[in-house]
This record gives structure tokens, C-alpha cells and sequence, in this order.
């Protein structure tokens, strides 16, 4: 796991203090150790920083250079079946490998295959290959954007970086960055700026699946791993077979997400994912494995005594740290240095939390990220069935106007479902409400008319008709898992050096699970069904009856005391009416009726606390 930056100059040669300065940016991916390569005539410079994870000395450091010194690697991540892939590469050459690292595998898999290497990746990884030869620069992005990767080009260079920090040094060149305000309309409506996009309209994710190279010639890029055509129109129906499958899927997973040089653990929430993962891994260490858990003092956010029953049964080596709002409030002020652009994703907080805790003690982890969107873990499945309902369709303005003028809170925010047009994407519309986010006639009602723009989501062409609650899936593993969720966990982990790996989306897991019968994920009205029949193997099912618990801070509690002060910061009349985004009026009516008691409105000001904080901390930076 590091960090990794490249300047490819297409006039006069590359900065180099430019490049150190970018890559020191990002030292806290990689503390081990750092370098650098420069090509002869200056056109291409690459950085590194190390988190030593898999052969932890210095002859696997990087910039590394292939056998035959034509190519050069930078890489992020891991690829797990490094060592079968290097069994294959000794069959076709007798090449004399110096190191036992992943990193040497690759740039020799390169020199062999080229660019078609790729295909044989199990991992999470994102790196770039120079040429010498042909002076041309790979990228590689992994099939599930787990590993992260931003770039910026323009008529003189092309620069990339695993984070976004690193490239706004370039305004000490280019000038400041523009707003994005199609990024901005994604970020009220999702809490989050999915891909390509960035804040900046200048620079830009890297998309998943895709390669790319960057010459003389300009940058050109492709997709080498569809997800939409992945899914088959053979499904697997058989729940005996399909348990039988999916646990061998998990065990091979998180074995070969155990290989290790440096101590490792998992977190555990005391939920269906976590507790699936922590049990496999337990089951395949011969020692105790660390687990890490946060709790909070607030009862209906505390999920820790769940963790700790498990973690008692399973007999491994638990930690646990009770969070408090002084906690909340020390890391909220990281949320804008450590994510560099608006996001609002609260459990961002005891991410970083329980990743402080666990790199007290391990330098990787597991995770169990992806159980929710593969399994249908979430609420926004019933919905999909609901809204797609011709009856309900029929009677939802009714439905709005009636639900909305009750009591309830419950009911009032149900009656935002109902707010919808025949032209509205679903699953985004679903989504948004569900989070208590700005739904898009929300957003056309509260935003000023210079930073609206339209947020259009793509339709998916697939080979099978997929059920409207498959479709909500399908979206939330295109959209929500790679930009929301897995950037959640990289830069919180991170920022603490800490590896987080994620055994669920091993992409053999993924192509599985999107050709698994519906009613093996969803059976008599219980969620991940098929999952948790494996689990069941493990832990005793009597653990798990119980609500479905979400991983966050009581965020709608703390805004009405200990963090109000956030409200009264950057809901200030003179910092809303200073960048003049919204509707001043109607921003006091949101802050007004949460205060009264229509707590479910919180989030929709957490997404405007942290956006007026996130332009107050970049305004040198920014064009708006």
C-alpha cells in the first residue's frame, strides 16, 4: 500500500520540485520509504511513497525497473496471486526475480504481456508503467476502483496522483482550479462526487477498470472489465450449490488477502459483513487475530457490545474505544484535509477512529465492505419495488401531499419518495431520500440558478432484464460502494498508514453475486440470505437476530448541542450569502424546522456545514 505521482511533460522537461512536492503531499500513504525516476530527457517523472506491507526490505522499494531496464513501476495497492502469476512468467522466461514482492511481479508480468497483464489481476491496485523505449506512460486502475487515482492535463503535462491534495500544487503553475458545479449537484444529491468528476473541473478520477497511456501523442484510456457485462443471463438458483460456491469464494478471498510480512486484523462492527470476515479469517489463523471496534455512549448508535460477543466467541484479540463528541469534533476538522474535496459521509469519522486504533497495533486490516450492495443489505430495495409499483406510481402525488402534512417524521420523510416525475432516475432518486439527502426537485428548489446543472446518470445495457431491486443494487455498487464507501475507508485508513483491504470484493465474488437469483439475497423477508447462511457455519444465528444497525455517529443529536456550533459557523447568513449557492430563505426554513423537532433534516445541513467549510478552507484554490 503507498502513494504514487507522475508528471508527463509534453514541451519542456518536467518539474522536479513540483514532482517531490506532490508526492511528499501524500508522505502519510506511505512512511517507509520513498523515491523517485526521471527519464533522460526529463519528459516523464515518477514518485513513491512506501507502506511496507509485503517483502519489507529495501531491494522491493520503488521506483522499481524490470530485468531487461526498459520498463519502470510505481503501484498502489496489492495483487494477491502475485505468486501464481510469477510461477507463469518463470515458465515463459528465466528471469532471476531479486525480491518476493508483488511490485517485481508486475513490471515483469508487463514486460511479458503488456498492457493485457491486467486481465490476470487479483487485487486492488492502481499503478504506472513507463516505457523507456517508446516513452510512454501506463496507467492501471483495478476492476473495482478500490485504489484511487486523480489526474490533470492540459496542452503542457499530464500529472497524476493518489490523492487529489497533490495535484492542486499545480495552481502555483496553472492558476486556481474552477468549481465543478455538475460535482457540486452530485454531492447534494449523493453526499459524495462519483467518478470522473472531481470538485475541480480541471482535474479527474481515474476511472475503475480502465487503462490508459499518455505519450507525445496525448492521453488515450479503455475499459478492460465491464461490470454491465458481467452480468450473465445464467443464474444461479440452486441455494445448496450457490452456499457451497459462495463460501469457497469468501475462504479463497480472505486467504489470499491474509498474506502478510507486517501484523494484521479486521474490523469488526458486530454485523453480518464484518462478522462473516473476521470468522474466515480466525478459522484460517493459527493465532488469535486482532479485532477493532469503536462504540458510542448513545445506546441506538452502539453496536460495540455486538462485536465484543463475537469477538468473544470467535477468541480473538479485541479492542475497543468508546467515541465521544470531542472526538467527533477533532476529526471533523480532518474531514477537508483528509478526503480534499466536499464529502459528507458522517461515518467518515469513526472511520478514522477505529483506523487510529487499529494501526496502534497492526498495519493491515480487512474490512467488510460490499456485503450491503451484493446482498441487498439496505432499505433502498423495498423502495425500488414500491416506486416502480404501477398503483403506488399512480397514487404518489396523493401519497406526497398526504404523508407530508401528518406528524410523523417517519411519514414526512417518506412523503419525499413520493416527489418524483416519469423522467426520474430511480435508483439516485431512491438513494438520495434514503440518505436524507437533497432529492432533485429539493435541489432545484433550494440551489441559486448559476450552480444548477443537470446530474444524468447512465442505463445500464445488459444481457439479462434485471428486477427493479437488482437495478438498485447495480447502482449502488457502480456509484456508492466505489465512491463513497471504498473512498472512505482508503483515506481514513491512510491517513494513519494503515492497509485496509476488502475480501467481499474480490472480483470473482462480484461476477458471482450479479448472477445470483434474487430470491437467494432477499428470502422470506430477510436480507442477505445466502451470505448469512454462511456465516451461520461460523457464529450461531441467535447472535444476529436483531435490527440491521448502520455504522455512524449520531451526528442529527450532536448538531442540537455539542457540535451546534457548526451550525452557527458555516450556516452563518454572511458565509451562505458570501458564495451565494443557496437560497438563503429557505436554508433558515431547514435549520428552523430541524431545530423544532424534524430531526430527519440533518443531513441535508451536514451536507451544506461541510460544502461552506470545504470553500472557507479552499478559497485561494478555487474559482467559483
Amino acid at each position: 500500500m503507498c502513494g504514487i505521482t507522475g508528471i508527463f511533460s509534453f514541451k519542456e522537461p518536467a518539474s522536479k520540485p513540483l514532482l517531490e512536492g506532490m508526492t511528499n503531499a501524500i508522505k502519510h500513504r506511505g512512511p517507509n520509504a520513498y523515491g523517485y525516476f526521471e527519464s533522460k530527457d526529463g519528459q516523464c517523472l515518477l514518485g513513491h511513497r512506501r507502506l511496507s506491507i509485503i517483502d519489507l526490505s529495501e531491494s522491493a522499494n520503488q521506483p522499481m525497473q524490470s530485468a531487461c531496464k526498459r520498463y519502470l513501476i510505481v503501484f498502489n495497492g496489492e495483487v494477491y496471486n502475485f505468486q501464481e502469476i510469477k510461477k507463469e512468467i518463470q515458465q515463459y522466461s528465466d528471469i532471476d526475480f531479486s525480491t518476493s514482492s508483488d511490485t517485481e511481479v508486475l513490471v515483469e508480468a508487463f514486460a511479458l504481456w503488456g498492457k493485457a497483464f491486467v486481465y490476470k489481476l487479483n487485487g486492488m491496485f492502481t499503478m504506472a508503467i513507463y516505457d523507456t523505449k517508446e516513452e510512454v506512460l501506463w496507467l492501471f486502475r483495478d476492476r473495482l476502483g478500490i485504489k484511487p487515482l486523480y489526474y490533470y492535463m492540459d496542452d503542457d503535462l499530464f500529472a497524476f496522483s493518489s490523492e487529489l491534495k497533490s495535484l492542486v500544487l499545480l495552481k502555483k503553475e496553472k492558476g486556481p482550479f474552477h468549481l465543478n458545479k455538475q460535482a457540486l449537484n452530485q454531492y447534494l444529491r449523493l453526499g459524495y462526487i462519483p467518478e470522473p468528476n472531481s470538485i475541480y473541473t480541471e482535474i479527474k478520477k481515474f476511472e475503475a477498470a480502465h487503462l490508459g497511456a499518455v505519450s507525445k501523442d496525448g492521453f488515450s484510456n479503455e475499459c478492460y472489465w465491464n461490470i454491465d457485462k458481467k452480468v450473465s443471463s445464467i443464474v444461479h438458483t440452486d441455494e445448496s450449490l450457490a452456499k457451497k460456491k459462495l463460501k469457497e469464494l469468501i475462504e479463497s478471498s480472505v486467504q489470499y488477502r491474509l498474506i502478510s510480512d507486517v501484523p494484521f486484523g479486521t474490523f469488526l462492527s458486530g454485523g453480518i459483513d464484518s462478522s462473516t470476515i473476521t470468522a474466515v479469517a480466525q478459522s484460517i489463523s493459527d493465532k488469535p487475530v486482532n479485532t477493532f471496534s469503536i462504540g458510542f455512549k448513545e445506546a441506538e448508535f452502539n453496536e460495540s457490545v455486538h462485536a465484543a460477543k463475537i469477538a468473544n466467541h470467535l477468541k480473538t484479540n479485541h479492542h475497543e474505544f468508546m467515541v465521544s463528541y470531542n472526538d467527533a469534533i477533532e476529526h471533523f476538522e480532518q474531514i477537508i484535509q483528509t478526503y480534499d474535496e466536499p464529502f459528507a459521509d458522517s461515518s467518515s469519522i469513526p472511520t478514522m477512529l477505529v483506523s487510529r486504533l487499529a494501526k496502534k497495533h497492526v498495519t493491515m486490516t480487512l474490512s467488510g465492505d460490499g456485503g450491503d450492495e451484493q446482498f441487498m443489505g439496505y432499505g433502498f430495495y423495498n423502495w425500488a419495488k414500491r416506486l416502480n409499483n404501477p398503483f403506488v406510481n399512480m397514487a404518489k402525488a396523493p401519497l406526497n401531499f398526504g404523508l407530508s402534512k401528518t406528524s410523523s417524521n417517519r411519514n414526512k420523510r417518506a412523503a419525499l419518495m413520493f416527489d418524483y416525475n416519469k423522467n426520474t432516475h430511480l435508483p439516485s432518486h431512491i438513494f438520495s431520500v434514503e440518505q436524507y439527502y437533497f432529492s432533485s426537485p429539493e435541489l432545484n428548489d433550494i440551489l441559486s440558478d448559476n450552480f444548477k446543472e443537470d446530474v444524468v446518470f447512465e442505463q445500464a445495457d445488459l444481457e439479462r432484464e434485471l428486477s427493479v431491486s437488482e437495478h438498485q443494487a447495480l447502482f449502488d455498487v457502480k456509484h456508492y460502494l466505489k465512491d463513497n464507501l471504498l473512498v472512505k475507508v482508503d483515506r481514513a485508513s491512510m491517513r494513519y498508514s494503515l492497509e485496509t483491504r476488502v475480501p467481499l470484493l474480490d472480483h470473482r465474488i462480484v461476477e458471482f453475486t450479479l448472477n445470483l437469483d434474487e430470491k437467494l439475497k432477499y428470502k422470506n423477508k430477510e436480507s442477505k440470505y445466502l451470505l448469512k447462511q454462511v456465516l451461520y457455519d461460523y457464529l450461531p444465528k441467535e447472535y444476529f437476530d436483531r435490527p440491521k444497525w448502520g455504522f455512524g455517529v449520531p451526528i442529527k443529536l450532536w448538531l442540537q448541542k455539542e457540535l451546534k456550533y457548526l451550525v452557527d459557523d458555516y450556516l452563518d447568513e454572511k458565509i451562505l450569502e458570501k458564495y451565494g449557492m443557496f437560497d438563503i430563505a429557505k436554508v433558515k426554513e431547514i435549520e428552523q424546522r430541524y431545530f423544532a423537532g424534524e430531526d430527519y433534516l440533518f443531513n441535508k445541513l451536514w451536507l451544506i456545514i461541510i460544502l461552506n467549510q470545504w470553500l472557507e478552507t479552499n478559497a485561494e484554490n478555487t474559482v467559483y
